[in-house]
């Protein structure tokens, strides 16, 4: 046993006893958060604004504070991002974190001194109720891959700016660091693929214990290890003993996975955002993630159902039920407020609550992480139609291609015309370009090499009708979603 695993036993007692204390509670510990992230911020603008120095109750802090999405609390953002202090939270948040917007493009989502550490620990807690429920932690003192974004952090009115994976790797632990694989040399390369042959050199002949990353890029790795060695992962890596995931649903990956793999081994499920940490897999043997209570979030949730309601319900911790769709908002002290982060959750136990991540509130594609969403689509399709006024579009639909039989995975476009383009591979560039420039996460896929451009897939007449019909729901309200996470109506369409 050496000496990271040794120490990383009761380091992990002590986090499951803390984590134990606030599991005796979860209303209480909720409770408090609510009145501290109050009380720290009704001096800033924001809390000025919404009367925080009134607020005693959960009744009253949803009269005062309205639910909001990115667009929402723009006005506010913009002004922290000008490098104004004491906006949402107290001073200037220590970074912006960078991600794909809706209708704005690019979102940079504040993380404060205080909340880094929400987004740090979380990760390390989740390692740690591993070792301590299973008693495995030789992997610790093998090699450690971290397939993150790059590093390199650009500077906004004064304050670090970056993906978060990237923003994380400053934060990797020292006592971690020095296992730590690829160099921060390499996990600035931009390329994607330029980056994965030198992951490949860096780690092909190490002692690989983790590996952590979005379950699409780990894929490939395995895939272009396999191409230079012949051999499975458990061959090229025999100490490879714990997998950690999170970003978009593993289901799709798994089974190609594990072949690659050539054995079972165990995992981890992350639910990490820029907005903040949500939960983690803390048993391997119940299912679900633990939602974070005691990490500086006061968490709400509106039934799915309702969410599009004038006065939805909202509901705090002790007040959900199993096995229902409830949309996500946070209250956190990095200064999101009322903060609706698009995703919808289901509790699948409530001693300990823990969730399952079920869905969008709105239809999106993320198999790679970039969650592209129906407005993105509409435009760029506008946008190509108007370059090619001869085009008449009867319908269409997006979904991802994962695996395609050749080539990068791409983004299959589903169109029936009525009048088709006269130039087809112009008419794909126009959009596919439009797309690059409404999504940023898109723009990244396609410049690192992960995703080729889009492939349009002109389908039959009356397609749509006929898989309308075919499924009940011809006429009245229904309609096609306009894109997809996966290739169940794409398959049925062709």
């Amino acid at each position: 046993m050496g000496i990271r695993s040794f120490f990383s036993k009761p380091l992990a007692a002590l986090a499951a006893y803390q984590t134990k204390k606030w599991l005796a509670n979860p209303e209480k510990t909720q409770t408090n958060w609510m009145q501290k992230l109050v009380t720290e911020a009704q001096y800033t603008a924001f809390g000025k604004d919404h009367g925080f120095g009134e607020v005693k109750t959960y009744e009253d802090f949803k009269k005062k504070v309205p639910v909001r999405d990115y667009e929402d609390l723009k006005p506010y953002i913009e002004r922290v991002v000008k490098g104004e202090s004491d906006i949402l939270w107290k001073d200037k948040p220590l970074y912006l974190a960078k991600t794909s917007g809706t209708t704005s493009g690019v979102k940079y989502i504040p993380i404060s001194k205080e909340s880094i550490h929400n987004h740090i620990n979380s990760a390390k807690n989740a390692i740690l109720a591993y070792v301590h429920e299973t008693g495995k932690a030789d992997f610790l003192d093998k090699k450690l891959i971290f397939l993150s974004g790059s590093p390199e952090l650009d500077k906004k009115a004064g304050i670090l700016t970056g993906r978060l994976s990237g923003i994380s790797n400053h934060h990797v632990p020292g006592y971690l660091r020095t296992n730590q694989l690829p160099s921060y040399e390499t996990n600035c390369i931009e390329d994607w693929e330029t980056k994965l042959d030198k992951i490949i050199d860096e780690t092909i002949d190490q002692p690989m214990g983790l590996i952590s990353g979005i379950p699409p890029w780990v894929q490939m790795y395995f895939d272009r290890i396999q191409e230079r060695t012949g051999k499975k992962i458990k061959d090229v890596f025999p100490n490879f003993e714990l997998f950690i995931y999170g970003g978009v649903n593993f289901e799709p990956y798994k089974a190609k996975l594990f072949e690659s793999l050539g054995k079972k081994i165990d995992s981890i499920e992350l639910y990490p955002a820029s907005e903040g940490f949500i939960a983690y897999q803390d048993s391997q043997k119940e299912p679900g993630m633990l939602l974070l209570l005691d990490t500086g979030i006061f968490f709400e949730f509106i039934p799915a159902e309702e969410y599009f309601d004038e006065n939805p319900t909202r509901l705090h911790i002790g007040q959900v039920e199993l096995n229902k769709n409830y949309a996500l908002v946070i209250n956190s002290n990095a200064g999101l407020w009322g903060y609706s982060i698009g995703d919808t959750v289901k509790f699948v136990s409530l001693n300990p609550h823990r969730i399952v991540v079920s869905g969008r509130i709105k239809h999106f594609i993320s198999a790679f992480g970039e969650h592209v969403i129906g407005e993105e689509v509409e435009k760029a399709m506008k946008h190509a139609c108007h370059i090619h006024p001869e085009v008449e579009i009867v319908e269409f639909t997006v979904a991802p291609m994962v695996a395609p039989a050749e080539g990068l995975p791409y983004h299959e476009w589903l169109v029936e015309f009525a009048r088709p383009p006269y130039n087809p591979e112009q008419f794909a560039r126009d959009l596919d370009q439009k797309m690059v420039e409404l999504n940023v996460y898109y723009q990244d896929l396609i410049d690192g090499n992960i995703l080729r451009p889009l492939v349009i897939k002109p389908l039959k007449n009356n397609a749509f009708i006929d898989y309308m019909r075919s499924i009940g729901k011809l006429g009245g309200q229904n309609k096609v979603p306009r894109l997809a996470n996966d290739r169940k109506i794409a398959d049925a369409l062709q």
